[in-house]
Order: C-alpha cells, then structure tokens, then sequence
C-alpha cells in the first residue's frame, strides 16, 4: 500500500460525469497505423455484432452498432464507437494520487509510462442512453475488439475507473458476463486517514452505468477482506440493476468472507474522496469510523 499523503479536494472535477463516455487509452512503444478499415469491420463484428463503419482514416475511424440502439425523446440512434488515430503519450501527465491506485500494474506502471510514448484513444458515444448491462457488455467486447486490432499494445489504461493493466492481462482475460466490466471499468481504491487508525476504501467506474459507486469507512478490520467485499458488492449491483435502497442492508463479513449472520446498513452519500460522486456508504457496525 502506498506510503504517500494526498489531500482530501473535493473540488477537483477531473472525474468522469454519471452515464459519460468509456474512455480507453491504448498505450504503445512505437508508433501504430490505424488498421484498415476492412480488418476493424470483420473484429468488430465478430465481437461487438453487427457494424457499420461510417468514417475510416488515419485521424478517426467510427463504427455504428447497429444492435446497440440508444433510445432518446426524439428518436433512436445506434451506439457508436470511435478510435483516433496514434498521438503523443506522456506518463509525466499522470498524477501520484492517479498512479497509486493503480494495483493491476505496480510492478510495470512506472516502465509503461516511461516506455510508452504513443498512445490510441478510443470511446464510446451515446451508449448512456442504454441499459446499465448492455452498456457493459459492448464496452468490454470493444475492449476485446481493440485488443485485438492493436496487437502491439503494451496497456491499457480506463479513464473512468484509473486501472492500468497491462495489454496481455486484457488478452488473456477469462472472466465471462458483467463481471468482466467490474474487473476492468471499476476500481476499488484504497486510503489510509492521516493521523488515526481509520481506513477507506471506495469503488470509482460504476457511475458510468449510472449506478452507485460504494464506500467503506472502518478501523480494525483487514482491508483486503473489505476490497473483496466492495468487488462483490459491485458485481451484486450491476447484475441487479441496483436493488439496494437508502436505509437497507447487505451481509457484511466474518473472518474475510460474506455471511448473512452480520448486516451492515447502507445510505446514499456523497464521496469523502474525490470525484464528486454519489456512493453508498456501507457501515460497518462496530468497525465504522466517523460520523454518519
């Protein structure tokens, strides 16, 4: 666990806003050329269905999902997704605070960004509009598309939860359905409160969904079983759309694992830690800290 002190600024506004876009940074040694546009069609197809690519050259390329469709007042319009084309990286741009919840990736964080000089960006548009898991579905076959189509990647970087992975722990992914976004859209961080015993731990990415990220703030308790226990939490979530209301409980722990004989309340707050967010924040009972 990181040694270093960070304040507390909740009014950075760097976060990523509720149902905004899934932003994936592709990061490279060398520079890369933009596949054809035959060559994404035919993985995009294969992993996302059916497509229609609607631009395609060295500066963007943009695909519409055609079995993607975001549904406004207005009309419908199928999701789309984008790739820019190969720019400048620079791991300097990364912050301390950024880089030390970064987990996935301690041992090769700080080689890759002082390796990777070149980086791909990729997005979604207009994929809010959709269903908390179907939005989490496409976004991680895109994933696995651009995986794929960029075979000489060295990580992956998500904006919308902060993890760095490297890119052959993104190919060699084996978990299957939304936990797959849990692995790779959520982040659980952890902070040690200067000056007491109190921990923290929170989930930043689930807000993209539109769904509540978690908080734990405890003493006392190891905080590798609370990590566990916010994942499982997470995963509770998006596969249940959020069935969890303001005042109600969830099984809280005994001896590292969930049981059903101990139930920690929830309430709807706002982060203690930035970004400004909406979490559930889960007491522990006699292991919560701070005044609720």
């Amino acid at each position: 666990m990181s040694g270093e002190v960070f304040q507390q600024n909740l009014d950075d506004k760097k976060g990523s806003r509720p149902g905004g876009p899934f932003i994936i940074q592709m990061l490279f040694k060398e520079q890369v050329e933009m596949p054809k546009q035959e060559q994404i069609l035919d993985t995009m197809k294969r992993h996302i269905g059916e497509v229609d690519c609607f631009c395609c050259d060295e500066k963007m390329t943009g695909v519409a999902t055609l079995e993607h469709i975001a549904e406004f007042q207005d009309g419908k319009s199928p999701v789309q997704l984008f790739v820019m084309g190969c720019s400048s990286f620079e791991g300097k741009s990364f912050d301390a605070f950024l880089k030390s919840q970064m987990w996935d990736c301690q041992n090769d964080r700080d080689r890759i960004f002082e390796e990777c000089q070149y980086q791909v960006m990729a997005t979604d548009m207009l994929a809010g509009a959709l269903a908390a898991q179907e939005r989490a579905d496409l976004d991680m076959d895109f994933t696995e598309a651009l995986a794929e189509l960029f075979p000489t990647c060295e990580a992956f970087y998500f904006q919308n939860s902060g993890k760095l992975f490297l890119a052959e722990d993104v190919r060699n992914n084996q978990i299957s359905g939304y936990d797959r976004f849990i692995r790779f859209g959520v982040n659980v961080r952890f902070f040690n409160i200067e000056g007491t015993e109190d921990m923290l731990i929170d989930t930043v990415g689930m807000n993209t969904l539109y769904l509540p990220d978690l908080q734990y703030h405890f003493h006392d308790v190891d905080p590798n079983w609370i990590v566990n226990h916010a994942y499982n939490v997470a995963s509770y979530i998006l596969e249940n759309n959020n069935p969890i209301q303001d005042g109600e409980t969830v099984d809280g722990m005994v001896n590292g694992r969930m049981s059903s004989q101990i139930q920690w309340k929830c309430q709807y707050e706002e982060a203690l830690i930035q970004p400004v967010r909406e979490v559930i924040d889960i007491h522990m009972g006699n292991h919560a800290s701070g005044g609720r």
